[in-house]
């Protein structure tokens, strides 16, 4: 945990955000995987680590807007837990670790959320939303719309905006994140299971006592964009995609994607889309500061994309043109990067539009630009990832080929020579300072050559 006064200054600051009422924030609970004594890993919820900070299920906390006065709620273990469990910290002092004093029991809480206006986030597990339905008295499905609107953007604001204790621990992931990258560079070739270097990446995360903060994506089918299915035999010719991170021991998340011959060297087809991705990427970072649209640092990209494939023969006509009307998105079909922090996409359960986008930059509709998922003006303090990427998904080929999409900017016979070429994803993690991005811990191995030298098995 971090200090009690960074909780309780968060806690301030959220309770200044609102006009009255309660907040509450509803810790995680164990999730049976098939009965309730065999339950996942249990992962607590970011907004209530963020404002209290306590890794332990079956907890709750409740802000009164007005005193900024905050109550931890939970029930101690018993003997009975506790000969599972081992001896667990009882729960005030716990909260005095957050800058809590006082501390109730879980039967207590229904009773001082009665009669309230209560604040809470958009609940993304069916549990919860069946908790919060019997405390508050209302349908499963009131509660979603119950939700508050004003809580979503005070605690978007807040958390948006990267303190250096947690850049810290960003630090610690993305470090980690590196050192699962060269793991899977060093161990892929030809004739292995995707599943063998999947268990080296996933291997270099728990000897650090982490856990990957997303689910490992390695495969040779980059065009699948989260393909999570490891049963492949990695083939020579082919490109491989490993997009993975670590986590530091305050959750905070890293996220990378390397993608490599599964060979020693580039083919000359290869390392051209390489090239062609990784200018899209740097050009892309250079233009980053506070005040610029990540909107048009996705379309610079599109543009460094489209120039590129048009040189290869692949596209034509006008590029501003063939960007404006989306024609890159058959090869670049997602969004430029996304916020992180102790998720990997930071705050998504509060809503995408909320944390990408304002009144001022609103959600495309168009195909590839909708998935977007950060588009508004940079501020000092944003940490993202930059991810620009070319693949070749040929039943989106057929799809548009067949309907004509984008035929004007578009050769299709040339698209077909690279229809089982796979998929290729560069991303990196910046923080957004006043002087523009920065990186991340040392650039780790990024360029064809630098590739090539770590490839030599």
């Amino acid at each position: 945990m971090f200090s009690a006064i960074t909780y309780t200054d968060r806690r301030t600051a959220l309770a200044e955000s609102l006009s009255e009422g309660i907040v509450f924030l509803p810790g995680n609970g164990n999730l049976g995987i098939n009965y309730s004594a065999n339950h996942y890993h249990f992962r607590q919820d970011s907004n209530f680590l963020y404002f209290v900070g306590i890794d332990r299920p079956g907890l709750a906390a409740t802000i009164d807007v007005a005193t900024g006065h905050t109550i931890l709620y939970g029930d101690e273990y018993t003997m009975d837990d506790i000969v599972w469990t081992g001896p667990v910290v009882s729960i005030p002092e716990q909260g005095e670790y957050a800058g809590i004093v006082e501390t109730r029991p879980m039967s207590s809480l229904a009773g001082d959320l009665a009669d309230r206006k209560i604040h809470f986030t958009p609940p993304y597990r069916a549990e919860r939303t069946l908790w919060i339905s019997e405390l508050l008295g209302l349908s499963p499905k009131a509660v979603k719309e119950k939700v508050s609107e004003d809580l979503i953007k005070a605690i978007v604001k807040l958390r948006s905006i990267k303190t250096q204790e947690e850049v810290n621990q960003i630090q610690v992931a993305v470090q980690l994140t590196c050192n699962m990258h060269h793991i899977a560079m060093v161990t892929a070739q030809p004739g292995l299971l995707e599943a063998h270097v999947n268990a080296g990446v996933r291997h270099q995360a728990m000897i650090s006592n982490s856990l990957p903060s997303f689910p490992v994506i390695f495969t040779h089918n980059g065009q699948t964009l989260h393909n999570h299915s490891y049963a492949n035999t990695l083939e020579s010719g082919r490109m491989a995609l490993c997009d993975c991170g670590g986590q530091s021991p305050m959750y905070y998340a890293g996220d990378m994607t390397r993608t490599f011959p599964v060979d020693p060297k580039f083919t000359e087809q290869q390392k051209n889309v390489y090239n062609i991705v990784l200018n899209a990427q740097k050009s892309a970072v250079a233009a980053l500061k506070p005040g610029y649209l990540f909107k048009d640092a996705h379309l610079l990209a599109a543009t460094k994309i489209t120039e590129g494939l048009k040189d290869l023969g692949l596209m034509k006509g006008n590029v501003d043109e063939a960007v404006k009307a989306g024609a890159h998105a058959l090869f670049f079909p997602h969004g430029l990067g996304h916020m992180m922090g102790l998720d990997v996409h930071d705050m998504e359960d509060l809503g995408e539009d909320y944390v990408g986008y304002d009144k001022e930059v609103q959600r495309s509709k168009q195909f590839g630009l909708a998935f977007l998922r950060l588009g508004r003006a940079l501020q000092a303090g944003f940490v993202l990832t930059v991810e620009p990427g070319i693949y070749f998904i040929p039943d989106l080929i057929d799809q548009w080929k067949a309907n004509g999409t984008n035929a004007d900017f578009l050769n299709f016979d040339e698209i077909e020579k690279y229809r089982d070429f796979g998929g290729i994803r560069i991303e990196d993690d910046y923080l957004i300072s006043e002087n523009g991005p920065m990186l991340f811990v040392e650039p780790f191995t990024k360029t064809v050559e630098e590739i090539e030298e770590l490839r030599q098995y």
